[in-house]
C-alpha cells in the first residue's frame, strides 16, 4: 500500500493493494490498521453511500459545515472520474488551494479528505460510481458547497449537467469559512 500526502495538507491518496487471477480482482477498501501514520488512524465509519453518475455530470463542491463536519474516504469502482478539491480552512496554509486528480476503476486508489475540504467531480463516463464514506452522518441544516466555477479549476470547456443546487452555491471570494 502506498500512501502519499496531497498538496493540500491532510488530504492523502492511498493506492490499494489489489489481488488478481483468473477468477476476477479482490481489492481491500478499508482497514483502520493501515492508516496508522495519517489522520485515517481515527477514522470511524459512521455512514457509507454511492453516487452514479453520466459522462458530463459535474457535481460540488460539498461539504457540511461544523459541528456536523465529516473527514470523507473516496473512491472510484466504475467508470472514471475527475475529482476536484478546495480548502476552504482559513487558517491552513494552503487555503484557497485546489487540487484535481483523476480517480477510477482501473486504478485502485482512495482519496481521503479532512473536515474543511469541499469536494467535487466531473464524470467522465457514463455509469461513473463514487463510493464515500463519512465519519459524520448526513445532516440537511449544515450540507452546503461552494460554486465550483469560482475557484481556480481548469476543465475542459463541456456542457456539462449540473444541479440547480450546485450551481446556486456561493461564490468562494463571498464565502465566510467555518473552518479553523
Amino acid at each position: 500500500m502506498q500512501i502519499k500526502e496531497l498538496e493540500i495538507e491532510g488530504c492523502y491518496l492511498i493506492e490499494l493493494p489489489s489481488f488478481k487471477d483468473n477468477r476476477g480482482e479482490f481489492i481491500k477498501t478499508f482497514n483502520n490498521v493501515s492508516f496508522e501514520n495519517i489522520p485515517l488512524k481515527d477514522f470511524s465509519l459512521k455512514e457509507e453511500f454511492y453516487s452514479v453518475s453520466k459522462k458530463n455530470v459535474l457535481r460540488g463542491l460539498h461539504f457540511q459545515n461544523p459541528p456536523k463536519a465529516h473527514n470523507k474516504i473516496i473512491y472510484c469502482i466504475s467508470g472514471k472520474v475527475i475529482d476536484f478539491f478546495l480548502d476552504i480552512r482559513k487558517n491552513s496554509y494552503t487555503y484557497g488551494k485546489v487540487i484535481k486528480i483523476e480517480l477510477n476503476s482501473e486504478k485502485p486508489e482512495l482519496l481521503f479528505l479532512p473536515k474543511g475540504i469541499a469536494h467535487g467531480f466531473l464524470s467522465c463516463s457514463d455509469d461513473s460510481i463514487l463510493v464515500y464514506k463519512t465519519d459524520c452522518e448526513y445532516n440537511p441544516e449544515c450540507d452546503t458547497g461552494i460554486l465550483w466555477s469560482s475557484v481556480e479549476l481548469e476543465l475542459d470547456d463541456l456542457n456539462y449537467i449540473i444541479s440547480e443546487r450546485d450551481q446556486n452555491f456561493i461564490a468562494f471570494d463571498k464565502y465566510m469559512s467555518l473552518f479553523e
